[in-house]
Order: structure tokens, then C-alpha cells, then sequence
């Protein structure tokens, strides 16, 4: 294994209270929408088949519009309800809203370490150069790839070949990590690379394999300090 890619979001950093269910009370009020925040998991369980796309093009549509069922699953209505989905969108780019894992620096810096070639495929419209200033990575990262600048998202086969291209790795020497066995493993399986399927609400404590039946395939952990034993 020569180079290990991981997706961004859920897989090394994590939404702050801005990006949350009062979060988006603060920036619906100007707009004059009103939430309820105790709707919120519910709300985000029922707009996340939007973020499936058919042609798999990045299209800022799709994730203002996931904003906007968020929005309306919390009884949110009005005229100001699509400006206030474009607002929470761009702020979905600041890197200030979001935190890093505990466990991403060791891990990238082992990585880094050993040998290893760290690429980034994410499907965002942040600046990923910005994201590895801000969270103190730079040296780090071989590749980054971001869905909005190459104009596919994953899991369409061509953002993972851009990023291995760009790390010069042939798939079969590399593996992909991240959140979404839709989005992230089964894409990168299809190209011929391996998957690592991080699911951290089932952190057991240990090293020991995790059963996931709809992850066919492919190791799943509950920390990225357990990639290691599967690379």
C-alpha cells in the first residue's frame, strides 16, 4: 500500500454549534424563518436522499437544496427560507465552524511518517488548501481533490482517478477512508482501490472489526488509529 486518500467531512472533521440544529436557528432568524431545533435529527435524516445525484455533477443546487428540506422538516416556511439555505451553504465552507477528530493529526502524521502518500477527495466547495492551513497539515497532503473543482462528486470513478493521478499511485496500491459507504468505499472499490469505512458511533474501545453487512468488502472502524492494521 502506497498512498491512503480520505474523504473530509465526518471522516476528519466535525461540524461545530453554527453548523447544528441552533446554528441554523441564528441564521434562519434574519431571514425572518422560524425552526424548531427539536425537529432537527429528523429533519436531517428526511433531506439526506438529496444528496444522491443521478449524473453525480457537482451542482450547489443539491446542497442548498438538502439545506432547505433541513429547513422545512423543521417546520421552516417563507420567502426567506432560500436565502437563508444559500447562507448556511457558504458558511458550510468556513473552515472556523469545523474541528478536527482527536484522533486525524497523529494519524496523518504517522502516515506521513512511514511513508505514505495522504490525499484528500471530498465532495465540498471548500477550499481544501485553506483547510490544511487552518487545521495545521501543511506538508502533509500529497493530493487534494475537491468535487466542486473537478466537477464530479464521488462516487463517480473520475475524482478518484484525478487524486490518483495527481499522487501518481495505481489504484490497487492504494486505499480509500471515509464515512460513506456509498459515497466514499463503494466508489473507490469500483476503481480497484480498497476501502476503509470509518463508523465512529460505534466506537468499541478496541481494535476489533465492526460488523456492517451494508458494507460489503471492506474494513470498518470506529477510529482512524485502527486504519493501520488494515493497510
Amino acid at each position: 500500500m502506497k498512498a491512503v486518500f480520505f474523504d473530509v467531512d465526518f471522516t476528519l472533521i466535525y461540524p461545530g454549534p453554527a453548523l447544528q440544529a441552533e446554528g441554523h436557528r441564528v441564521f434562519c432568524e434574519p431571514h425572518g424563518v422560524d425552526i424548531d431545533t427539536s425537529r432537527w435529527e429528523a429533519a436531517v435524516r428526511g433531506a439526506s436522499s438529496l444528496l444522491h445525484s443521478a449524473d453525480q455533477l457537482y451542482d450547489p443546487e443539491i446542497f442548498i437544496g438538502y439545506t432547505r428540506r433541513i429547513l422545512e422538516g423543521m417546520g421552516g416556511s417563507g420567502p426567506g427560507l432560500l436565502p437563508a439555505s444559500r447562507q448556511i451553504y457558504d458558511e458550510w465552507a468556513a473552515c472556523h465552524h469545523f474541528s478536527l477528530y482527536d484522533d486525524v493529526p497523529e494519524t496523518l502524521r504517522r502516515l506521513h511518517g512511514e511513508g505514505y502518500r495522504i490525499g484528500l477527495i471530498s465532495n465540498t466547495h471548500r477550499c481544501l488548501t485553506s483547510f490544511q492551513s487552518h487545521f495545521a497539515l501543511e506538508g502533509l497532503i500529497t493530493a487534494a481533490v475537491s468535487s466542486s473543482g473537478h466537477g464530479y462528486m464521488k462516487p463517480h470513478a473520475s475524482i478518484f482517478q484525478a487524486a490518483l493521478t495527481l499522487t501518481g499511485v495505481a489504484p490497487g496500491d492504494s486505499v480509500m477512508v471515509g464515512d460513506s459507504y456509498s459515497h466514499d468505499i463503494a466508489g473507490a472499490q469500483a476503481l480497484g482501490m480498497r476501502g476503509i469505512l470509518i463508523d465512529r458511533s460505534r466506537a468499541t474501545g478496541t481494535a476489533q472489526p465492526l460488523a456492517r453487512p451494508d458494507a460489503p468488502g471492506c474494513a470498518v472502524v470506529s477510529s482512524l488509529h485502527d486504519i493501520f492494521e488494515h493497510l
